[in-house]
């Protein structure tokens, strides 16, 4: 039987949603390997809504839930209606929307709070041992609802090609393991089922980031 992997969204568009290219690449990896995908977003209003031509915040509103299933072409489901049971793997990735919407990490840091619908869903699928990928800015999620977990995001040094590197020494408060990795690497905490890899954190092309995703998505078939 295929292997069911529900992938959680936190809206569309970089600076206040699911950064589309990953949500993309994580999509046609799956579907390249034979999984099937199922899409869910928390119903919830996001924390702003972001120009990305001027990129500044903007007085419009919109819904979580709504904005996401343009990225998953209406195939999308209400994240309080998932069910661990009904899937092998959990996979989230990154934009700000994770930090925004799915959390107040863009806000808090550290100190953050996590969307309860996501923290269930997270905490779900880590008791029933079934693997969690987080790319980009989503390991911080397991960071803080992970105590003593390892992950990646990318470098902790920051330069022109890694501009958020300070998110690995909030990783590191936070109790965690931060591991130093490449774009077209990923880091697996064996013991947590956790696989986690940089992308957009990272300053490459783009297709060296669909390309590392593919290695992130095989690593967490893998693990089924």
């Amino acid at each position: 039987m295929s292997k069911k992997v529900a992938v959680i969204l936190s809206g569309c568009g970089v600076y206040d949603g699911s950064e589309i290219h990953e949500s993309s690449a994580t999509y046609v990896h799956l579907s390249r390997a034979g999984a099937v995908t199922q899409f869910f977003a928390p119903d919830i209003d996001q924390m702003h809504v972001v120009d990305h031509v001027k990129g500044k915040p903007t007085e419009e509103k919109r819904n979580v839930l709504t904005e996401s299933a343009r990225i998953a072409r209406g195939n999308i489901k209400d994240l309080k209606d998932l069910n661990v049971s009904d899937y092998d793997a959990l996979i989230i990735p990154g934009g700000f929307g994770v930090a925004k919407n799915l959390s107040s990490w863009a806000v808090e840091g550290k100190d953050c709070s996590v969307e309860k619908a996501v923290e269930r869903a997270f905490k779900g699928f880590h008791a029933a041992k079934k693997p969690i990928g987080l790319c980009c800015i989503s390991p911080v999620l397991a960071a803080k609802l992970l105590p003593g977990c390892e992950v990646t995001v990318g470098c902790d040094t920051e330069c022109e090609k890694w501009p958020y590197a300070g998110t690995a020494g909030a990783i590191k408060d936070l109790g965690c393991k931060h591991v130093n990795k490449e774009v077209h690497e990923v880091h697996v905490d064996k013991k947590n089922k956790l696989v986690t890899t940089s992308a957009f954190m990272c300053n490459s092309p783009i297709h060296e980031i669909f390309d590392g995703i593919g290695v992130f998505v095989t690593d967490v078939l893998k693990l089924i």
